[in-house]
């Protein structure tokens, strides 16, 4: 190895070593998402030790997050196999005390353990009324058996505690703060452009509902892939980005009562310092979003996410303006179909560094993206 080579200091993304003046570009590479758009996490584990156990162990939480085909289908066979499995206790009391035999069937001398069972058919039926308190009439238990006496106050307790746990569980994957993301809306592309002199990386977020999200919190994480130089493999490695809103006041908490333009300053302490647009192309790294905060109407948290390749990142627009104020109404309206839409704006295509050392740069204007 060269001298020059040695007092060069490398950093190396998965496997492709680059100079440290532009450590997010990776040549020939591509990064593959860790967050989806629909901010599902491409994430999953392998030879987990014990794994479904451990999932069985976590039952309530492995229901919750169940597909709703599959939770119905186990509370159905839930109260099947209770009811068969009562009906089976009646049948073995009935068979027991000798109910079914012929001739105490149709004998008035003789006092059954319940009334109106001669096969396990009616044991079947009889346990599904005794659960669920129905009670149609003809079948009921009397004082001759004190086993069934028993068995009946166990199967309503029973049947109680599986009707509690089902109306829980449906309750619960039917208000889990995961459905509240889908009213949720963030911009299919983010932008690079100037604001105020500054060179700012944007996207843009906004709530469907009238309800809104409240102190609405916003993490931006930048994820690459690296090795040092002393050979140790960082895979992700997330660096947090400071953002601030359309107001500049920096700080992480946002006022979603009307779509919000999430704001990056590129300057000296960022990683996109020395990223222009030519190095946007063969960039290799990934910006999560994350958004967190309370849900109005049900006092939950919520978590959104969703995430920007360098591919979606369009360097030179800025998003248009989507809330007018409409007189004859004598309201703000918020046109959600120029949501994703975005603008030319001039735009020096080289990195901030650049730009803030040198103010005399090429201007460029792209085109009109929606």
């Amino acid at each position: 190895m060269s001298k020059d080579m040695e007092n060069t200091e490398m950093v190396q993304y998965i496997g492709v070593s680059v100079t440290e003046d532009n450590p997010l570009v990776q040549a020939k590479r591509q990064h593959h998402r860790a967050v989806l758009k629909n901010g599902v996490c491409n994430l999953y584990p392998s030879h987990v030790a014990q794994h479904k156990w451990r999932f069985i162990q976590d039952s309530v939480t492995t229901l919750v997050d169940m597909r709703w085909r599959y939770a119905l289908f186990i509370c159905t066979f839930t109260f099947f196999f209770s009811w068969t499995a009562f009906a089976v206790l009646w049948w073995l009391i009935a068979y027991a005390h000798g109910d079914f035999e012929e001739r105490h069937q149709n004998s008035s001398d003789w006092t059954p353990c319940v009334t109106q069972l001669y096969n396990f058919t009616s044991c079947f039926l009889f346990s599904m009324e005794n659960q669920h308190t129905t009670g149609f009439g003809a079948r009921m238990p009397t004082e001759e058996c004190p086993e069934a006496i028993f068995l009946m106050c166990m199967q309503g307790i029973v049947g109680v505690i599986l009707q509690s746990i089902m109306v829980g569980l449906v309750f619960l994957k039917m208000v889990r703060p995961k459905q509240r993301t889908r009213t949720l809306e963030f911009s299919n592309n983010a932008v690079i452009c100037r604001r105020n002199g500054k060179l700012c990386l944007m996207f843009r977020v906004g709530d469907l509902r009238r309800s809104h999200i409240i102190e609405a919190k916003m993490r931006v994480l930048l994820v690459q892939t690296w090795t040092t130089p002393e050979g140790e493999v960082i895979s992700p490695s997330r660096t947090e980005l400071r953002v601030e809103d359309t107001s500049d006041v920096k700080s992480n908490f946002f006022c979603l009562l009307w779509p919000e333009t999430v704001v990056h300053c590129i300057d000296k302490s960022s990683l996109l310092y020395e990223l222009s647009a030519n190095d946007l192309r063969e960039a290799n790294f990934e910006i999560v979003v994350i958004m967190e905060g309370t849900i109005e109407s049900t006092d939950q948290r919520v978590q959104a996410r969703t995430s920007y390749l360098p591919a979606e990142i369009l360097w030179g627009h800025r998003f248009e303006p989507v809330v007018s104020y409409d007189k004859s109404q004598g309201r703000y309206d918020v046109d959600y179909n120029r949501f994703h839409c975005t603008e030319p704006v001039e735009t020096p295509r080289v990195s901030a560094r650049e730009q803030y050392n040198n103010s005399k740069v090429p201007i460029t204007c792209n085109e009109v993206a929606c």
